[in-house]
C-alpha cells in the first residue's frame, strides 16, 4: 500500500482574541504571561485520502506547543519519516528596514568551545559573551533574548529567581534549561541569577553553546542584499530573536540540533525553527516579536525548519499563515558536493515545489544540504 502523508488536519488557538503573547512587540514586562490552548489535530492517509489507522512501519515524531503558539509537526512517508515545520502565531509583529549589520560570535564555524563557564562568578547584571554566546542589543535587556521565572513572569532585568537565556552564534544552540519545566506548557531557558550570580541550569555540560550536526547552512546568492534569519529563542519565551545575519554572496552553518539528544517538551523531541525576513531587512529590525502587517519577525514571509534524529537531518520550507506575500527572493534546498538528499524543496515566486501550499521537506540522509536564497 502506498502512503502519501501526515495530514496536518487543524492546529486550533482556543483563547481569546485580546490575549497577548508573552513578549509582544518586542518589550519585555513584569507579568504574567498569557497561555493559549492550541490542540493539533493528525491522521495518515494513503494516496486516495482514506485514513489509515494501523501505521505499520511508519514513523511519526513529535508536536510541539510552545507558550509562543509554534506548533511543530511531521509529514511521514511509507519508507522514510520526512519532517515537516509548521509554525502557527497568533499575534503581534513591529518594524521593518533595509538596513543590515553583523552579529558574530568568537568561535570558527564548528569549533569548540574551550573555556568552562564557572558558577557563581559572573554578576547578574553582567551578559556573559563569548564562547559562542553573543549579545542580542536591542532587545533592551542588556544582550538577554528573554527572562522568565517558572511561574511565567518576565522582567526586563536579570535579577534573582530568573532564567535568563541567551543567544549562541550561527549553527550553535545554547545548552542551558532546567530539567523541572513549568506544567501549563510554557518553557523556560538560560542561565539562573542567584543572589546576585549566574549559575547554570543545566550542570551537565561546562559551556553555553554547542554545535549541533554540520548538515546545513544558508547560502546567499544574492548580489547586494543579506538575509536576516531569526531563529526562536527555545526553550524561553520563543520570540524569534536569536540572529544569524548571511550576507550577499556569503554562507552560515544552520543549527541542527540532534532530537535525540536535545531539549524536550514533556518528553517530546524539539527542532530548530528560522523566521526569514525579506532581503535587506536588518537583524535589529527583523528578528523581533513586532506589530501585525509589518512583514518581519514573526510576520516574515517564510519559516526554516531544521532537525536531525535517527541519523537522518530534515529540512522544510514552509510559508507563514500570518503573511501571504510572496518574499523578494527565491529559495531551494540543495544537497552539497557527495551528499545524498531524498526530495525536492523549492521556494521560487511564490509557488511551492516539491509539496504543496504548506511547504516542502528533504530528508539528507548522508552529508549535508544548503538553504539557498536566489
Amino acid at each position: 500500500m502506498q502512503f502519501s502523508k501526515l495530514i496536518l488536519s487543524a492546529s486550533i488557538l482556543a483563547a481569546s482574541t485580546n490575549a497577548a503573547p508573552a513578549h509582544n512587540h518586542g518589550k519585555h514586562e513584569h507579568g504574567k504571561q498569557d497561555k493559549r490552548d492550541i490542540v493539533t489535530i493528525t491522521e495518515v492517509v494513503d494516496v486516495n485520502g482514506n485514513v489509515i489507522n494501523n501505521l505499520g512501519q511508519l514513523k511519526a515524531t513529535t508536536t510541539l506547543v510552545g507558550n509562543s503558539n509554534v506548533v511543530q509537526n511531521v509529514v511521514v512517508s511509507a519508507t522514510t519519516a520526512t519532517t515537516a515545520v509548521a509554525a502557527v502565531s497568533t499575534s503581534g509583529s513591529s518594524s521593518s528596514s533595509s538596513s543590515s549589520s553583523s552579529i558574530d560570535g568568537d568561535l570558527s564555524d564548528f569549533s569548540a568551545p574551550s573555556k568552562k563557564f564557572v558558577d557563581g562568578t559572573i554578576k547578574c547584571s553582567d551578559f556573559p559573551s563569548g564562547q559562542g554566546v553573543i549579545p542580542v542589543s536591542w532587545i533592551g535587556m542588556n544582550g538577554w533574548t528573554s527572562i522568565l521565572n517558572s511561574n511565567g513572569d518576565t522582567s526586563s532585568e536579570c535579577t534573582d529567581g530568573f532564567y535568563c537565556s541567551y543567544a549562541c552564534q550561527a549553527g550553535m544552540s545554547k545548552t542551558q534549561w532546567p530539567s523541572e519545566q513549568p506544567s501549563n506548557g510554557a518553557s523556560i531557558g538560560g542561565l539562573y541569577c542567584k543572589d546576585g550570580y549566574l549559575y547554570r541550569s543545566n550542570t551537565d555540560t561546562d559551556y553555553l553553546c554547542e554545535w549541533g550536526q554540520q548538515s546545513a547552512s544558508a547560502v546567499n546568492q544574492l548580489s547586494s542584499e543579506s538575509i536576516s534569519l531569526c531563529r526562536t529563542d527555545y526553550p524561553g519565551s520563543e520570540n524569534m530573536d536569536i540572529p544569524t545575519l548571511v550576507g550577499a554572496g556569503s554562507s552560515k552553518p544552520i543549527s541542527v540540533v540532534n532530537q535525540d539528544s536535545y531539549y524536550t517538551w514533556q518528553g517530546k523531541k524539539t527542532s530548530t525553527q528560522y523566521y526569514v525576513n525579506n532581503a535587506g531587512v536588518s537583524v535589529e529590525d527583523g528578528c523581533i516579536w513586532g506589530s501585525e502587517g509589518s512583514g518581519v519577525g514573526n510576520w516574515a514571509p517564510v519559516v526554516l525548519g531544521a532537525g536531525y534524529t535517527d541519523g537522518i537531518t530534515y529540512l522544510s520550507i514552509i510559508p507563514n499563515p500570518n503573511n501571504s506575500e510572496t518574499p523578494n527572493f527565491n529559495l531551494k534546498i540543495v544537497a552539497t558536493d557527495g551528499s545524498t538528499v531524498n526530495g525536492d524543496c523549492k521556494y521560487e515566486n511564490g509557488v511551492y515545489t516539491g509539496g504543496s501550499t504548506d511547504g516542502c521537506t528533504v530528508s539528507v540522509t548522508s552529508g549535508s544540504a544548503e538553504f539557498v536564497f536566489y
